[in-house]
């Protein structure tokens, strides 16, 4: 069974900063990519940003310059630091993981509960 732990929301003013972390725990036996999606009320869920196991990232257009994913391998963790943080960036954000169980070509996304993130102007 895996289990994805995100914390670092809250509340923040406008131009302000917050740091998101998501573990991932359980028989993991590999860990494709992992990143952050949000959802705003009324929205889709959409990728924020992510990394895949060779460090390469993709950022959404709108925080590009804004927002930096990184991540611990060694502690199945993915951070997300967001700075100049907008109204617009109000969201409940999610984090994923691709990995697999056992040795194979089977990866499965795995989904965290989602902490909420809101910016007042």
């Amino acid at each position: 069974q895996v289990q994805l732990v995100e914390s670092g929301g809250g509340l923040v003013q406008a131009g302000g900063s917050l740091r998101l972390s998501c573990a991932a725990s359980g028989t993991i036996f590999s860990i494709r990519a992992m990143g952050w999606y949000r959802q705003a009320p009324g929205s889709e869920r959409d990728l924020v940003a992510y990394i895949d196991s060779g460090s390469n990232t993709n950022y959404a257009n709108a925080v590009k310059g804004r927002f930096t994913i990184s991540r611990d391998i060694a502690k199945n963790t993915v951070y997300l630091q967001m700075n100049s943080l907008k109204p617009e960036d109000t969201a409940l954000y999610y984090c994923n993981a691709v990995l697999s169980l056992a040795s194979g070509p089977y990866y499965t996304p795995y989904w965290g509960q989602g902490t909420q993130v809101t910016v007042s102007s």
